[in-house]
């Protein structure tokens, strides 16, 4: 199995989820302003240490750009535009459909790539950053693969199909 990174291949986004991506960016770096007026605002209110409202606004705008950084960082990476046609092993804009070792018939079907397009698939994504994503780059039909859960089991899967993605 070849061993690719996220890094190497960028992350693959269809031009809607692009799209939406770059306005979400925009719109919170237009925010800026707005965001540091109100925790200006709450500042002069008084006491720092007792002022809940400072706090709120300053904990917002950590994590308003916490996402601004995470945007970019997904932008920059895009590699944005149609799915692959044509599917021999498990990429970024596939469907990969697996059994779990010993089930045949427990079988899952979900799209190698950025959870950011998750909203334009009924299908489950997986990005190639997971511990599933990872293990199954690169992997062909018939392949098995084994990936460390969350809680520390090992799991092995068996790579019975991989397909372009239809959005």
């Amino acid at each position: 199995m070849a061993t690719i990174d996220e890094q190497d291949q960028g992350v693959w986004l269809t031009q809607e989820a692009y799209d939406r991506l770059k306005a979400e960016h925009d719109e919170l770096v237009a925010g800026r302003t707005a965001m540091a007026a109100e925790i200006n605002a709450r500042r002069e209110e008084g006491d720092l240490k007792e002022n809940g409202g400072y706090h709120a606004a300053k904990d917002e705008q950590g994590k308003q750009e916490g996402r601004i950084r995470q945007l970019v960082d997904l932008l920059r990476k895009a590699r944005v535009g149609e799915p692959p046609t044509t599917a021999t092993d498990a990429a970024l804009g596939t469907v990969i459909t697996i059994a779990f070792d010993g089930d045949e018939d427990d079988t899952e079907k979900f799209l190698l790539g950025s959870r950011e397009i998750a909203g334009t698939t009924e299908l489950s994504v997986y990005s190639p950053e997971s511990a599933l994503g990872a293990s199954i780059l690169g992997a062909k039909p018939g392949s098995s693969v084994t990936y460390q859960a969350p809680n520390g089991k090992d799991i092995t899967v068996k790579v019975l199909a991989v397909e372009p993605f239809v959005p």
